[in-house]
């Protein structure tokens, strides 16, 4: 009995000052701010800077596969968007950042690509694996997330983009 007693009475101390896990980070929540370097060390990015335009949020690592496959359909999307309304912004996991800019001139790719070496924002963000992309609106909402490799440039993903960036400028 006393032995019971003991579990039940660890069990509760834990649930009241045991670390709180985050709430599930879902379409309609605020998109959890940062503050990373851009790759090259030109600067850093905060998430906020980017208020008032859809950015579609994409974490990545040099040694996924799959990341690289979706990159040049990302690459094609943000050049058909432009920057006025739109942003894409790659956040490289990776802790070698000369790997990073070699996988960047390699493929050509000319949107942001920041930094998260030890993945402390992506973490935040709850990912669990690679590639994820979060799309946020205009007023920093989370409006979709994505677990795994997407066809960026296909017509249905332009057209969810186009309608976010039309939904805002509507008002």
């Amino acid at each position: 009995m006393l032995g019971i007693a003991l579990v039940l009475a660890a069990g509760a101390a834990v649930l009241l000052f045991g670390e709180r896990a985050d709430d599930p980070l879902v379409p309609g929540r605020t998109a959890p701010g940062f503050r990373l370097s851009h790759l090259g060390g030109q600067g850093t990015l905060e998430l906020d800077e980017l208020r008032g335009r859809v950015v579609l949020l994409n974490f990545w690592a040099t040694w996924c596969k799959p990341c690289e496959d979706e990159m040049p359909a990302m690459e094609r999307l943000y050049g058909r968007l432009g920057q006025e309304d739109f942003e894409l912004v790659a956040v490289s996991v990776d802790d070698d950042p000369e790997a990073v800019e070699a996988f960047r001139r390699r493929l050509g790719l000319t949107f942001p690509v920041l930094l998260d070496p030890g993945a402390r924002v992506a973490r935040r963000y709850q990912t669990t694996g690679y590639p994820e992309s979060f799309l946020i609106d205009r007023a920093g909402i989370l409006v979709f997330k994505y677990v795994g490799p997407r066809d960026w440039d296909v017509p249905a993903y332009e057209a969810r983009v186009r309608r976010l960036i039309e939904a805002g400028a509507a008002r």
